[in-house]
């Protein structure tokens, strides 16, 4: 075994590079450890895709992509390595064998899922069919093609009222859709949204449809407690209605949850030795960029402790 842990291709691998996993290699690399962090999409997971940040401490106001950059400096300072590549599959044995979606297959003592959550559809006509034509995803980087135009943002959650805020900055009016009156964050934040004169406030609706030829020239929406149908003529949609685990990856379902968030406890150690969690993508009550640091760096200090006792 000792001969065997001696020759892998990493300490620990990390997969995901959003404020959890770079949290955690920020911790592993201080402690000197070899370690690979991977990640098909651009470092900072969803924070890169995030505007106005006022609730992370040490910083009264940043953007969110400075912010993820921040986070990635620091973490390849302390030595980590990054490869833009997705985890396709891992097992451990004596050791952890993890396969890469760009075919690789490489080693390593201990492994972290990071992974995060990714959006949920609306499941509406026209929203496949308008994606990356007004339909979008990301308020950050699609909202300053909407100048002085019409938007609808969809959801009753902190990225909901929190990215109708940033469009602000550019668009003309944000139509903000709800299917119910009462919303999921702090009365601060609400407040501050309510204020703004160019977001409108749509309550007890749902979007029916999502209308244009080659790009989104209209939203209907349907009113739950009169079934009425009103047709809203705008350029944009950005859906925020919560958001699903990345785990299709895992086959060991002995570590997930009903919903298919792994399951960790709270020093963010897994049912299988040496695999540890962070992030989103746990069984969490609360997903902010704090927490998910806080968990990085509890996963990446434990994968520490748990590699030095392998030795």
């Amino acid at each position: 075994m000792k001969n065997l842990i001696n020759n892998l291709d990493y300490d620990l691998i990390i997969a995901g590079a959003g404020p959890a996993g770079l949290s955690a290699a920020i911790y592993a690399g201080r402690a000197g450890l070899n370690v690979l962090v991977l990640e098909k999409e651009a470092p900072g997971g969803k924070v890169i895709k995030t505007g106005e940040i006022e609730n992370y401490p040490g910083f009264t106001n940043i953007q969110g992509p400075d912010l993820a950059m921040h986070f990635f400096e620091q973490a390849t300072s302390m030595g980590a390595k990054y490869e833009f590549s997705g985890l396709k599959s891992f097992e451990k044995k004596e050791i952890f064998y993890v396969l890469l979606e760009n075919k690789k297959t490489i080693t390593s003592k201990a492994l972290i899922i990071a992974t995060g959550t990714k959006e949920n559809l609306l499941g509406v006509p026209g929203e496949i069919e308008l994606y990356g034509k007004g339909v979008s995803y990301c308020a950050v980087c699609d909202g300053s093609f909407y100048k002085e135009k019409p938007v609808v943002v969809v959801g009753g959650g902190y990225s909901a009222i929190e990215e109708s805020i940033f469009l602000t900055r550019f668009v003309s009016k944000v139509y903000l859709i709800h299917r119910r009156k009462d919303f999921r964050v702090d009365n601060k934040t609400l407040n501050k949204a309510k204020s703004i004169e160019k977001i409108e406030f749509i309550l007890d609706s749902i979007v029916e449809s999502i209308e244009g030829t080659n790009k989104v020239e209209s939203v209907k929406i349907k009113n739950l407690l009169n079934n009425e149908i009103k047709k809203l003529e705008v350029n944009a949609i950005f859906p925020f209605i919560g958001q699903y685990p990345i785990t299709n990856f895992i086959s060991q379902n002995e570590i997930l949850d009903e919903n298919k968030n792994i399951i960790g406890d709270e020093n963010m150690r897994t049912k299988i030795e040496g695999l540890f969690v962070a992030g989103d993508v746990r069984v969490t009550p609360f997903r902010q960029i704090a927490t998910a640091v806080a968990d990085g760096a509890l996963a990446g200090q434990n994968a520490v402790n748990y590699i030095e006792n392998l030795e």
